[in-house]
């Protein structure tokens, strides 16, 4: 009895500094029925959260004005359930993120690679 590894129409916060990576996963997502809010920083990342708005935020490692790993520690401040999943391309940096994130996908992701990432986080505990 093997479970589809699919979570769809779920609220996501997008945080990613490069226009083309926020389009592309926004776009991957939305395959899924996600509704996708992008913020082009960490800064404005912050600003558009709201404890109970977004099931799971996506954020990109380095940003201008906040990085990641900060909007991540400020978003378990507000809401410390919140599902955090953090997208790098530098896998070196990520001793100093792992305890504020919950999970970590490395940059290049395929689409599946994405979804299996979002239906970990997202998926209803067992039982």
């Amino acid at each position: 009895m093997m479970e589809s590894g699919r979570v769809s129409g779920k609220r996501i916060l997008l945080a990613d500094d490069q226009q083309e990576v926020r389009e592309m996963t926004a776009l991957m997502l939305g395959m899924d029925d996600h509704v996708v809010t992008e913020a082009r920083n960490g800064q404005e990342a912050l600003d558009l959260f709201t404890p109970d708005r977004f099931d799971l935020v996506i954020t990109d490692y380095v940003m201008p004005l906040m990085k990641g790993d900060e909007l991540a520690r400020n978003i378990k401040r507000l809401a410390p359930s919140e599902p955090i999943l953090m997208v790098t391309g530098s896998a070196g940096e990520l001793d100093g993120i792992r305890g504020s994130v919950d999970a970590v996908l490395n940059k290049p992701f395929v689409f599946e690679d994405l979804r299996q990432a979002v239906a970990q986080l997202l998926r209803p505990a067992p039982g």
